[in-house]
């Protein structure tokens, strides 16, 4: 019914009132070896840590009926007390105790859960809005729930499609001819990919180096405004030629 020799020795001395003291520990010497001699025959097996506590009690007995000088090591320091090393470690064990029965009786409870004793963290909120103003964002509102519908509406088939850059680069040479000034969200479809984004990008910088187009781009973050050149020499004039380098009709992608 004991957890060990400590939880037996602190049993005897609660059961007689007494407090933690050397005396205590000398008075209930007697019934604590009486203890030892019933595990012989039950718990054989832990006899030995409860020997080590009676061998101690019994040192600290004979020292209580007979005074000794305090011993004194190798190095000349005098030795702690047998008693006070003990009392010191039985009052450790009871607060230990006690702390393993709240915890077991909150357990029982179903209470496995803790308040918070802190006060939770006052979190400042660093958004920068300096530079937007409320139409910026009610046009970015409308933009997203006009793109959000057109997705709706439209039936998308699954088809494989081949993109090249010099599709791309025809069909944006169309759109800027008549001076109109083109987003490059513009060029792309509705459910634009990766490769899509990727071959239009290329055919924009192909023909920005060619010096048919003009690309600009007013915030951070903000489209990407694309329209002609003033002064182009572009396919209608017969001036400029692809870059003999570069073949666009071997760039393809194949488009899920």
């Amino acid at each position: 019914m004991f957890a060990g020799p400590l939880d037996l020795l602190l049993h005897l001395i609660d059961r007689q009132e007494l407090d933690i003291t050397a005396v205590s520990l000398a008075k209930v010497t007697a019934q604590y070896l009486s203890q030892i001699e019933a595990l012989k025959q039950d718990r054989m097996e832990e006899l030995i840590d409860f020997l080590v506590v009676g061998a101690r009690l019994v040192l600290i007995k004979s020292r209580a009926l007979l005074p000794q000088e305090p011993a004194v090591d190798e190095d000349g320091e005098e030795e702690e007390d047998p008693a006070a090393a003990l009392v010191r470690q039985l009052l450790r064990y009871r607060q230990f105790k006690k702390a393993a029965g709240f915890l077991q009786q909150r357990e029982q409870q179903g209470l496995r859960t803790y308040l918070r004793v802190a006060p939770p963290p006052k979190l400042e909120g660093k958004l920068d809005l300096s530079g937007i103003s409320v139409e910026a964002l009610m046009g970015a509102v409308r933009a997203a729930l006009d793109r959000a519908e057109t997705l709706e509406d439209s039936v998308s088939v699954a088809r494989p499609r081949t993109m090249t850059i010099q599709g791309q680069i025809e069909r944006l040479r169309y759109q800027v001819r008549s001076g109109t000034t083109v987003a490059f969200a513009d060029l792309m479809s509705s459910e634009a990919t990766r490769n899509e984004i990727a071959v239009t990008l290329l055919a924009v910088l192909e023909l920005i180096k060619r010096r048919e187009i003009l690309a600009s781009q007013e915030a951070m973050f903000g489209p990407i405004l694309i329209h002609a050149a003033p002064k182009a020499n572009g396919p209608e004039g017969g001036q400029d030629e692809f870059d003999p380098d570069f073949d666009e009709d071997s760039v393809e992608f194949e488009m899920d």
